[in-house]
């Protein structure tokens, strides 16, 4: 069975993803040079609110290159969550037990009256 696709609408979709794709690295990209004290300087559950949306918006990439390179769109919604759903949990919880971690690394180096910070 033979497929026909539409050429223009192929391209129209590509450059929609790059459209949004570059968009969002180009947010992450200017908050990461300029690091608004907005931003910055605002904790949000022990970590401040730029690194949260941080998060957020990795998050949304991977999330959005799976949906459009992976062409979930088109499947059941069981399907997609079957995909996305452990995806999401496991980063988060990379990201939780990368923080935890580096707290108390941090929290080690800085109380411990041997050690000097060499980074």
């Amino acid at each position: 069975m033979a497929h026909t696709h539409d050429h223009a609408a192929n391209v129209k979709r590509i450059w929609t993803v790059f459209g949004i794709l570059s968009v969002v690295t180009i947010v992450e990209v200017i908050l990461g040079i300029i690091r608004p004290d907005f931003l910055y300087r605002v904790d949000f559950f022990n970590m401040n609110l730029l690194n949260w949306i941080f998060i957020i918006l990795t998050i949304f990439k991977a999330y959005y290159i799976m949906w459009a390179f992976m062409h979930l769109e088109g499947e059941k919604s069981s399907l997609r969550w079957t995909i996305v759903a452990p995806l999401i949990f496991l980063i988060l919880y990379l990201v939780f037990i990368l923080l935890i971690e580096g707290n108390y690394i941090f929290e080690v180096y800085r109380d411990a009256p041997n050690f000097k910070w060499i980074f």
